[in-house]
């Protein structure tokens, strides 16, 4: 009997290496799929149409919006970008485990449409080695990484929203932590009750 997949929705802080950590989750085991967001910002350079994003027009992804095809948008320098309701489904449907990688207000509409959902936030393992991350990326000046870091602040209110914590200290640890998690969701005995009825139904067919 082929179980409903889990929806799994990662946030956490800039610098924290949750990006990294879902690539590599997904490089070494094959049941999860990447949830890809819908966005009216153009396509940049070298990407394509369903791997990097689906790309629509302002009316469409209006539209998306009117009639419930989304299961959680926000509005980000001018471009509306969400999470397409249909891809996750029919994923989850085929019994893969869907990762979102979006922000805390994001996580919570996920969560409150879909009660089954998984929340994970990733956490370097001090506030300290955070800024270490920050700096040494060398890819942002210093106000940059200090709205980000203000920006963390902020975050850490909301971390016990949130079902799991995991530190993202040893990328290899994290990264089988994080699928453990999962495979553990998988075994609660909401997710089984399919199975766990037919057992029952086969059982009474020994006592008669």
């Amino acid at each position: 009997m082929e179980k409903k997949g889990i929806l799994l929705v990662v946030s956490g802080f800039s610098g924290a290496g949750k990006g990294t950590l879902m690539k590599e989750l997904l490089r070494r085991h094959d049941n999860y799929a990447l949830s890809v967001s819908a966005t009216t910002r153009a396509p940049r350079e070298g990407e394509e149409e369903g791997r990097e994003y689906f790309f629509k027009t302002r009316e469409e992804f209006e539209q998306m919006i009117a009639k419930g095809q989304l299961i959680e948008y926000a509005s980000y320098v001018g471009n509306y970008y969400g999470t397409p309701r249909a891809y996750v489904e029919e994923q989850l449907f085929k019994g893969r485990d869907v990762v979102l990688e979006i922000e805390i207000q994001g996580a919570r509409k996920v969560k409150e449409r879909f009660p089954d959902t998984v929340l994970l936030f990733v956490s370097p393992p001090s506030a300290k080695e955070l800024r270490r991350r920050l700096t040494e990326r060398g890819t942002e000046s210093r106000e940059v990484i200090e709205n980000r870091l203000k920006r963390a602040v902020e975050e850490a209110q909301g971390i016990e929203d949130y079902d799991y914590f995991v530190i993202n200290d040893d990328l290899n640890a994290c990264v089988e932590h994080v699928h453990q998690i999962v495979q553990c969701e998988r075994s609660r005995t909401g997710r089984s009750r399919e199975q766990i009825q037919s057992i029952r139904e086969e059982l009474k067919t020994f006592s008669k």
